[in-house]
């Protein structure tokens, strides 16, 4: 028929498709089943980005999708890839990354045979990802990418996987390539509940907000901070990992924990009238069963998304829509509202270790970095030396680990620097974290990526003798000694990272990438100053026992 597309593979049409929606770089790592499509790869406008592993390549989309704001592409092979990248996909969901991730497979024409690596493909990422589909005819592959395109990009964002056939990747298809649709979700909510929810929040004395990465994902810092002072709130972080509230600003609390729902309700039990917006609450390990809030405190809830509204406790008004818009209204309303602003109170700090060389490090660092740095945290137990001196201000340029999973700091970093080329990225992870993903660092001196990544070197995996102390303790018993001599029991060998010793400038000089130790204070400027004036990646191995 006149005016038809003309009929292309579908492994051709897929790169037509990727380009109309913009997505610059696929990242994988690759695999027999996907050399159809992988052949046309350097024939594309599409970057392939090689990885070592496929929990590495999955971690860089997600950094690269979080600083970009854009759907992050990741190649997976068959069920052993998809099977590697699981735990990196669960951080994703949890997170709110919007990733595609392609699943190659051997080919419709072999499910009766139960062949090499088969396995129900669509079954596996179903748990991980918001949404999983499997193309059966290549007539209707390119719809398919720009739903899965779109599913990814809806709020709650997450990761999409489409499982891709050999067999129908070769078939011939005349589905044009169009940019996929991604509605507008900047809903507002109805004027009456704006008011309703302002007169719940002005009339309480002891006002509270808890806030989290729905906020940046909305843009809606500005409208957080302006409610904030209206209110006379503190703000408190909610599996808040990137920029949501300034954290210098007078009225911001802190960071609730990851472990225990007891830590929540300490912050959140003195409450009388409380916002949550951005977050579902609580995403503790151990969360409380009984609810963390003040019996008669008026709560309000507001979130894109519908089903963490009032999903483990009970609220007096839940709005689902838009963090920007709502935020923007309900200030509106309060300005109506409040008389006369409420006293900031008095910040606690938490001081600073002046012999720990972390904090020599990121002060030193603080000192002499360029305007423009972007930090990516995975540095766990060390992370306050991080925010104490690199504090999270401005909008993308602050992106924490979330989800759980170990490993994100280097290829996350990378992936942020792939996306935000302008910025100076630093990622800070830790020794036991760095070892899973540690293959990034190959693709880091590949591709010539320009970042520097700083390992908080202790020698173990903190967090486990953090927690292992508390769990002792919550039970009467003695805790980890601290001190030789010290009553109580010291920590499992298991969490000891000290035999052999990991010597990490040679092994990142193994895969590419000049290594540097600092061991004592008078390394600190040195390292700094390389830091500051390499080019190329860079690691710094920084000794913190």
């Amino acid at each position: 028929m006149a005016g038809e597309p003309a009929g292309r593979p579908a492994k051709a049409a897929l790169f037509e498709q990727l380009a109309a929606d913009g997505i610059t770089h696929m990242f994988g790592n690759p695999g027999t089943v996907e050399q159809g499509f992988l052949d046309l790869v350097d024939r594309s406008g599409t970057a392939y980005v090689l990885a070592l592993h496929e929990s590495v390549a999955v971690a860089m989309a997600d950094g690269h999708a979080r600083a970009s704001g854009r759907p992050g592409l990741v190649q997976l092979h068959s069920s052993t890839g998809l099977g590697n990248a699981v735990g990196m996909l669960y951080q994703a969901k949890r997170g709110g990354s919007p990733l595609v991730a392609l699943v190659g497979e051997a080919g419709v024409r072999y499910d009766a045979m139960d062949a090499q690596m088969a396995a129900d493909l669509v079954a596996m990422a179903r748990p991980v990802t918001k949404y999983a589909t499997r193309v059966l005819d290549a007539r209707s592959l390119l719809r398919v990418l720009r739903r899965a395109v779109t599913i990814a990009m809806t709020p709650p964002r997450g990761p999409v996987a489409v499982v891709l056939p050999a067999d129908v990747m070769e078939e011939l298809t005349t589905e044009p390539a169009v940019a996929s649709c991604l509605p507008s979700f900047r809903t507002a909510p109805d004027p009456g509940e704006v008011a309703r929810a302002a007169g719940l929040l002005a009339g309480g004395s002891a006002p509270l907000i808890l806030m989290g990465d729905g906020v940046a994902a909305s843009g809606a810092q500005a409208e957080l901070t302006e409610v904030a002072e209206l209110l006379g709130a503190p703000v408190w972080g909610v599996n808040s990992s990137e920029v949501n509230f300034d954290t210098t600003h007078p009225w911001y609390g802190g960071a609730l924990g990851h472990m225990s729902g007891d830590d929540s309700a300490r912050v959140a039990g003195g409450a009388d009238a409380v916002l949550i917006v951005g977050t579902y609450v609580f995403p503790e390990v151990f969360p409380r069963l009984d609810s963390p809030f003040r019996e008669g405190a008026r709560i309000v809830h507001i979130d894109a998304d519908a089903y963490e509204i009032a999903k483990n406790f009970p609220v007096d008004l839940g709005i689902a829509a838009d963090p920007k818009r709502s935020l923007a209204a309900l200030a509106t309303e309060l300005r109506r509202t409040v008389r006369a602003p409420r006293t900031v109170p008095p910040r606690t700090v938490a001081a600073a270790d002046s012999a720990s060389l972390m904090d020599l490090f990121v002060r030193e660092l603080a000192a002499r970095v360029p305007d423009r740095l972007a930090v990516f945290d995975e540095a766990l137990t060390a992370s306050g030396a991080v925010t104490r001196h690199l504090p999270p201000r401005v909008p993308g340029t602050y992106f924490q680990t979330r989800g759980g999973s170990l490993g994100v700091g280097i290829p996350g970093a990378l992936g942020l620097k792939l996306a935000r080329p302008d910025l100076e990225v630093v990622g800070f992870t830790g020794d036991g974290a760095s070892m899973y993903t540690v293959q990034a660092l190959w693709t880091a001196a590949r591709y010539d990526i320009d970042a520097t990544f700083v390992v908080c070197n202790n020698g173990r995996y903190q967090l486990l003798d953090d927690n292992l102390d508390r769990y002792r303790r919550e039970q009467g018993a003695p805790g980890i000694p601290r001190t030789p001599g010290a009553p109580g029991l010291p920590a499992p060998q298991a969490f000891d990272l000290t035999c052999p010793d990991i010597h990490f400038p040679e092994l990142a000089e193994s895969l590419g990438v000049p290594g540097i130790r600092v061991e004592k204070p008078d390394d600190v400027h040195t390292a700094v100053g390389a830091l500051l004036c390499h080019r190329g990646p860079l690691l710094i191995d920084l000794l913190t026992a």
